[in-house]
């Protein structure tokens, strides 16, 4: 599907932002008027903010980057999965993780161990365990995958991320800012656009507005030409763990 046009923008009320009340004041250049008390986005700057955001992250992707994409907004969730299987992406969706990017080094091993005791049960070597310790390692098997689930393919830190609502997933903004990892993805009149390398002004709780903007940017990223990474050997994530894996059962 081609960038919408401001007739589809309007359609999906991507124009709603939030009440005057509400609002951050670095959104004003963003911002058409006021109505009934609600603040009004300028579509032509949405229009050009999304294609302006599709293709910088085209470029990223066709130079085989990472992005990762997050959302822990329900409405959002069934889009950023189906854009994370169809691109090839990691997302958090569940919730984010604290320190997932600013203490990468210590969330890598965590993120060992959960591939490790995964293939521990594909294998069948789980069985060594006791059915007690069986049992307690399936439940904590369960808990990494709603943490690590969706980025247990990343062996290094994304190059960008794509958030949903910046306020709702405020720490994930906070810590890609803190590393100077460039942040895309939607604006509503509510946060704060400074942290965003190119920002989507623009309806962030209506679905069919998110919806809208989400099937975009995953119609645009599949038309990006692929290439391999400069490196010549990307590290798996064994490769990248220098210490020794801890057993099963210190954990």
């Amino acid at each position: 599907m081609p960038i919408p046009s401001l007739e589809d923008l309007l359609l999906a009320a991507c124009h709603f932002g939030h009440p005057r009340a509400k609002w951050n004041p670095k959104m004003a250049p963003y911002l058409y008027k006021v109505e009934r008390g609600i603040h009004i986005f300028d579509l032509v700057k949405t229009h050009e903010c999304l294609t302006n955001a599709c293709k910088e992250l085209q470029n990223l992707l066709a130079d085989g980057k990472t992005i990762l994409f997050v959302s822990t907004k329900q409405l959002s969730i069934p889009f950023i999965e189906h854009i994370g299987l169809t691109l090839h992406q990691p997302t958090v969706i569940k919730k984010w993780l604290p320190g997932l990017l600013t203490n990468w080094t210590t969330l890598r091993k965590r993120l060992q161990y959960y591939l490790d005791l995964k293939k521990s049960f594909q294998t069948g070597e789980v069985e060594k365990y006791t059915k007690k310790e069986q049992t307690m390692l399936r439940k904590k098997l369960v808990k990494l995958e709603t943490a690590l689930g969706g980025v247990s393919s990343m062996t290094e830190l994304p190059q960008a991320i794509f958030v949903v609502d910046a306020v709702l997933d405020k720490v994930a903004v906070a810590e890609a800012n803190k590393i100077g990892i460039p942040v895309y993805g939607i604006c509503d009149s509510n946060a704060n656009p400074d942290s965003f390398k190119v920002c989507i002004p623009a309806n962030d709780d209506a679905i069919k507005s998110v919806e809208l903007i989400l099937k975009t940017v995953e119609e645009e990223l599949k038309k990006t030409p692929k290439k391999e990474p400069k490196e010549v050997k990307k590290k798996t994530v064994e490769e990248s763990v220098k210490e020794p894996t801890p057993t099963y059962k210190s954990y």
